[in-house]
């Protein structure tokens, strides 16, 4: 009982925040002081989002399909090039520039190409997506690769052990956590992406869905499907803290431990 009205109180003030922000919004809209054609009302945007529920359900369809799909490619891409990188020096001098490189080029100028190179299929989406997702998985496992403890392989080693059991019983387990917070970026990351691509061709999708809307100057659906996208990218986020969890029940006990801990501290003091 008590662990839950903890996390209650832990998420009230963000709640409250966004029951100020949505209300604010209300206000604005209801004084006159933004005209409803450039600003719609929190009323007109739920109004439009339950009339569009089942148009809006079928372009999601199709945009989680290219992002889950282009989020797998990226982690097994990621995987690889961390993997690769951490066993030979010379390819992560060789390709690690590359990598950052690739991330300072803006998407929106990648997309063009890659719909000119391969068509208005799924597949200009999907590699934008992987595009934008690889990287931040890649560094971190690469960054949980090389925090290994050098003791622990030192030890793994005089007990006889090869490589590989050393990179599946100390490398691997210790570079879980960060592959596990590049994924949660990745996961945000790849839903915008895949709505980047469709913007620019394409025939279903909810970035097909925003521009068909801004062309009719509907822009009560266009917040909708804003915040559907904003949705779809929070619940990813939260499959990603469930797997985690579920990958890595021991750091679900040792935050219990903590926050025990903090609580008779607190008791005592």
């Amino acid at each position: 009982m008590k662990k839950r009205l903890g996390n209650t109180t832990d998420k009230l003030p963000s709640v409250l925040v966004l029951l100020l922000i949505v209300a604010v919004w209300e206000l604005i809209c209801v004084s006159g002081m933004v005209p409803s054609y450039m600003l719609p009302s929190p009323v007109d945007v739920a109004a439009a989002f339950i009339n569009d529920f089942p148009t809006l359900m079928l372009h999601a369809a199709t945009t989680l399909q290219e992002a889950a799909w282009g989020l797998l490619a990226g982690i097994l891409l990621a995987f690889v090039m961390a993997t690769a990188m951490d066993r030979f020096e010379v390819l992560a001098k060789a390709f690690y520039p590359l990598m950052i490189i690739t991330q300072t080029i803006p998407t929106i100028a990648i997309a063009p190409l890659l719909v000119l190179w391969m068509g208005f299929g799924m597949m200009p989406k999907i590699t934008l997506v992987v595009i934008t997702t690889f990287f931040p998985i890649t560094v971190g496992l690469l960054d949980g690769f090389r925090g290994v403890d050098a003791d622990a392989v030192r030890l793994m080693r005089s007990m006889g052990a090869g490589r590989a059991q050393i990179f599946w019983h100390v490398k691997l387990p210790e570079a879980m956590p960060q592959f596990f917070s590049g994924l949660k970026i990745s996961a945000s990351y790849a839903v915008v992406g895949a709505v980047i691509s469709e913007w620019l061709g394409g025939f279903e999708g909810l970035g097909v869905y925003m521009t068909r809307v801004k062309k009719a100057y509907a822009f009560d659906k266009m917040f909708a499907v804003i915040i559907l996208i904003v949705v779809i990218s929070l619940l990813l986020m939260a499959l990603v803290n469930d797997l985690r969890n579920l990958s890595m029940p021991w750091t679900r006990l040792q935050k219990t431990e903590k926050q025990t801990a903090e609580r008779r501290n607190k008791n005592a003091a």
